[in-house]
């Protein structure tokens, strides 16, 4: 009997991050020479630039060339070189904190203590905990925290994929469909005129419901892979330095190691009070991950070479990162150049207004999730977007609170598979899982939170969703 080929799915010949970036770069050049060039006039009020509806004007063509195009990858790196140098910041911390053997000796205590047997909870609480993080301190803010879930799903028997879906997914998920999301809501808010985070009774339930759904899609995948590790999606990855090296119930914590938790923490607490109440971002807590690393070598009585050594190691790891990061950036640099990121808004316009509210509401969905691929970044897009969006929401039927949520849903939910959001695949490079895997992972959980989230637009549509 002939040994049938194992059928290879489309996701399998999905190209690196790198040459997708690359691809998306050309694409969005080549559009500048068919795009027709146009700009709306903005205008700042209270602080924050926002576009001026009706004011949309054609340019001449200003297509860039193939120079410029690969030019725009070094102009990406020094656009985002706040978000390169906390993938970096982080990578460091958690070298130093490997090396002492800190990380190691608190996981395992913490699956010693709660018992081998709840591995289910475990899952659970941690994607609980990493979505409330996103809902509470953001999206880049949390790149540093994602390797702890990945050590500790490979103790309790699960994968790097498993550690990946409970740190990145409910990162992105929780600060997607976030209630009190700054950079969405808050500047869609602010554009709309609206009691800032008004309406978060509504936007709590969706993410509450959107996070425990991907709660049972990670126990799910957990049992599949414990029944058979060949159904492992990161089967082959390396997980040096990121596995338990004896028994979990041989774990404690040493005096040495309760203090550079303990110093952990405090950082973790600093960046909270900065973030909430000095307005804080990330070139700030990259500098509380450097402390950290920094006071926990000196409490592990490290040479400064020794730990020059470590950190230098560390940020080997994090290399593709940094430039997949920077390569992200460029796209937006390409298009802005070419003066075709107005152009492509405006063509959205037409459509939504000749179809009924509740169509259109989730076509608003689409359009935001399009232009996310091309424009990464929720404050930027809203600026860009929402001024245009709210009027036309006006004059179709549709609230100015589910304008803003069909942006946030579109914005926020694509970011999850998104390779042009230096976020995103800086979280995956520190978790060691392959973008290709990721979405293979990803997707179909990503399908199910559009269905959950257009059942909640279509009902804010219908019951006139305002302000409360």
């Amino acid at each position: 009997m002939e040994n049938k080929k194992e059928k290879k799915s489309w996701l399998d010949s999905i190209p690196h991050p790198l040459a997708i970036l690359f691809f998306m770069i050309l694409i969005a050049g080549a559009l500048t020479y068919i795009v027709p060039a146009g700009q709306y006039e903005r205008e700042v009020v209270d602080g924050v630039e926002r576009v001026i509806p009706g004011t949309f004007k054609y340019l001449p063509k200003s297509p860039v060339s193939l120079f410029f195009m690969i030019k725009s990858i070094g102009l990406g790196f020094i656009k985002i070189s706040n978000v390169i140098f906390i993938v970096f910041a982080s990578a460091a911390m958690f070298g130093i904190f490997d090396k002492t053997g800190m990380l190691e000796n608190a996981v395992g205590t913490f699956v010693k203590k709660l018992g081998y047997e709840k591995r289910f909870l475990i899952v659970a609480i941690m994607t609980y905990m990493y979505g409330l993080l996103g809902i509470l301190v953001g999206l880049e803010n949390n790149i540093a925290l994602t390797p702890i879930a990945v050590i500790i799903s490979l103790a309790i028997g699960g994968d790097l994929m498993l550690g990946a879906a409970m740190a990145v997914g409910g990162i992105f998920v929780g600060f997607g469909l976030a209630p009190f999301n700054p950079y969405t809501v808050g500047v869609g808010h602010t554009i709309a005129e609206m009691p800032m985070f008004s309406g978060y009774i509504f936007r709590s339930i969706l993410v509450f419901i959107t996070l425990t759904v991907l709660v049972f899609y990670n126990i799910r995948y957990f049992k599949k892979i414990l029944a058979d590790s060949n159904k492992s999606l990161s089967k082959g990855t390396s997980t040096e330095g990121l596995t338990l090296s004896r028994p979990i119930e041989s774990y404690s914590m040493s005096t040495q190691d309760k203090l550079i938790l303990s110093t952990f923490v405090g950082g973790i607490v600093v960046m909270l009070y900065g973030v909430f109440t000095k307005g804080w971002y990330i070139n700030e807590i990259s500098a509380v991950f450097i402390c950290v690393a920094i006071i926990s070598g000196i409490i592990a009585r490290m040479k400064v070479d020794e730990m020059c050594q470590i950190i230098s190691k560390s940020l080997e790891t994090c290399a593709l990162a940094a430039i997949l990061i920077g390569a992200a950036q460029g796209i937006k640099i390409v298009m802005d150049a070419g003066n075709i990121s107005d152009t492509i808004a405006q063509s959205f316009l037409g459509i939504l207004q000749s179809l009924p509210p509740t169509l259109s509401a989730i076509f608003m969905t689409i359009a935001q999730s399009i232009t996310n691929l091309f424009i990464p970044g929720g404050s930027g897009k809203a600026v860009l977007t929402l001024p245009i969006m709210i009027p036309v929401g006006d004059m179709i039927g549709i609230t100015r609170q589910c304008t803003i949520l069909a942006f946030q849903i579109g914005d926020g939910i694509t970011n999850i598979i998104t390779p042009t959001l230096g976020g995103l695949i800086a979280m995956l490079g520190l978790c060691r899982v392959q973008y290709g895997n990721w979405l293979r992972y990803i997707g179909p959980f990503t399908a199910i939170a559009y269905l959950i989230s257009w059942v909640f637009m279509v009902i804010g549509v219908l019951i006139k969703w305002g302000p409360m």
